[in-house]
């Protein structure tokens, strides 16, 4: 403690003689110096100064380099969007009575391609709560998911504005990638319900063909394939 008073006071006094001696120079100087001497007496006073406190400024910025900063950092968060979709089962009496009567529950999809999800949830199923309340498919028993895709692993595809192979504006084509089986008329009727409904809530498609792994038409036990005329 007493050798660091003693240094400091050493410092102190070697650099008072330091500019002493400087201002000294610029007397004996002044009388010779053009019109621009007071700007130079100015500079030299400033840099004398400067390196007087130079050993604070150096000292300072050591201690800020060690330092870790504890202000906030700005972050980048974005939102993440969903998309609000209907998916349309079967119910109860009702559709057991009429074919055609379907009923909406809400899904909330992840992606911009809704259509695409709501036929995903149709073909998973209503949730335990909503077969509690009477909702149903057959979609999931007739579709043999276990059966090797013919689509990568998809269970279908679906394409736009297109009846089967032929362009049409407003008309989407499900085909399934696995094979189906029909219990009957009535569950495909139910079926084809199902899937209508789901994807014509969507104001781009008005129309809806729905083919098998052979890309024949989903329960036209016909043979003629009508959904594609």
């Amino acid at each position: 403690m007493h050798k660091h008073k003693h240094k400091h006071e050493h410092e102190h006094k070697h650099l008072h003689l330091h500019l002493h001696s400087h201002i000294a120079l610029l007397r004996r100087l002044q009388p010779t110096l053009a019109t621009g001497a007071p700007l130079l007496m100015l500079s030299l006073l400033s840099l004398l100064v400067l390196a007087g406190c130079g050993a604070t400024a150096t000292a300072g910025a050591g201690a800020g380099a060690g330092a870790t900063s504890t202000a906030a950092q700005p972050t980048a968060t974005t939102p993440a969007t969903t998309y609000p979709v209907l998916v349309y089962f079967s119910k109860g009496q009702a559709s057991l009575e009429d074919l055609t009567a379907v009923f909406p529950v809400q899904r909330v999809s992840p992606t911009p391609a809704v259509a695409t999800y709501a036929l995903e949830q149709l073909i998973a199923g209503p949730t335990p709560a909503e077969k509690e309340a009477g909702y149903f498919t057959e979609l999931t028993t007739v579709l043999h998911r276990s059966e090797p895709s013919s689509c990568g692993d998809a269970d279908f595809t679906l394409t736009l504005d297109h009846r089967g192979g032929t362009p049409e504006p407003g008309t989407a084509t499900l085909q399934f990638c696995r094979p189906t089986t029909s219990p009957g008329i009535g569950a495909d009727a139910r079926i084809t319900a199902e899937i209508k409904r789901t994807l014509t809530q969507f104001t781009t498609i008005t129309t809806v063909v729905i083919l098998n792994l052979h890309g024949d038409c989903f329960g036209d036990l016909s043979g003629l394939n009508r959904c594609l005329q």
